[in-house]
């Protein structure tokens, strides 16, 4: 059996798109595509997909995760381009890797994130943001399934800057304002803390707030470096172990074959 893991995305409107919304295009895709993919056993068989971490609901996204199990081997560039032919512009299958190693998920343990506030300026977002990152905590309240629960916020952020915006490159919102660009480094803690609670610390402890929703959209996930404070590729082991695996039998029997490498 034979794991390919996949970077897609979530762009425009479509990041308006639920995970079950996106698992649905995706398995039409695979069908399309004619991938031979392992089943799950029972009654109700089901393709072997694990999706890892994905965005809520309404936020875009540069980065998420999902695993493939085949049951033939396929080359995976080849396979990431006939599964983007097949999947709705603007979910976007853009990178993919041969698993060869464990514990993508383990891997996903920050988070980059671009929040835009328009009608917001940038000093305005910049003070906003120097005071949450000099409060010590900062709570803030979300509705769960189990009730209204306060949690702190500020552990998790590692990093909070404001930057004027440069253009939308979503393409749907005008640039005729104010308008502040928020990039938030956050670890993924329990319980999680979401672009969403953030802006509702820095309502807390600055009063910000945007006139309009903010647009969001994560820009990376992956291990966070604590020497670098950079979220690095979870995929890249999986293509320093490609790189590294020693020639496959097929391999070396071509470059040994009599003839080889003559004219």
């Amino acid at each position: 059996m034979q794991r390919i893991r996949l970077r897609y995305t979530k762009r425009g409107r479509l990041r308006f798109t639920s995970h079950r919304d996106f698992q649905r295009a995706f398995e039409r895709a695979l069908r399309r595509a004619e991938v031979p993919m392992a089943y799950s056993a029972g009654f109700t068989p089901h393709p072997k997909v694990s999706y890892a971490n994905a965005a809520p609901t309404g936020t875009g996204s540069e980065a998420e995760y999902l695993e493939i199990a085949l049951t033939a081997t396929r080359d995976p560039e080849t396979l990431r381009a006939m599964l983007d032919e097949s999947m709705p512009t603007g979910l976007d299958i853009v990178d993919a890797v041969e698993a060869r190693t464990s514990g993508l998920a383990d891997r996903l343990t920050a988070s980059v994130w671009e929040l835009r506030l328009d009608g917001v300026d940038t000093d305005t977002a910049r003070k906003a943001a120097e005071a949450f990152l000099a409060a010590e905590t900062v709570e803030v309240q979300r509705k769960t399934k189990n009730g209204i629960r306060t949690f702190d916020t500020r552990g998790a952020v590692v990093e909070l800057t404001a930057a004027p915006a440069q253009g939308d490159p979503q393409g749907d919102r005008p640039l005729d304002s104010a308008c502040a660009i928020l990039r938030l480094v956050v670890r993924h803690v329990a319980p999680a803390v979401r672009p969403d609670d953030a802006l509702s610390g820095l309502r807390a402890v600055a009063d910000l707030a945007p006139p309009v929703p903010a647009a969001v959209t994560r820009l990376a996930q992956g291990l966070f470096d604590e020497e670098s404070g950079t979220v690095t590729d979870p995929l890249a082991p999986d293509r320093e172990a490609v790189t590294a695996a020693p020639p496959t039998a097929a391999a070396t029997a071509s470059a040994t074959a009599p003839g080889a490498g003559t004219a």
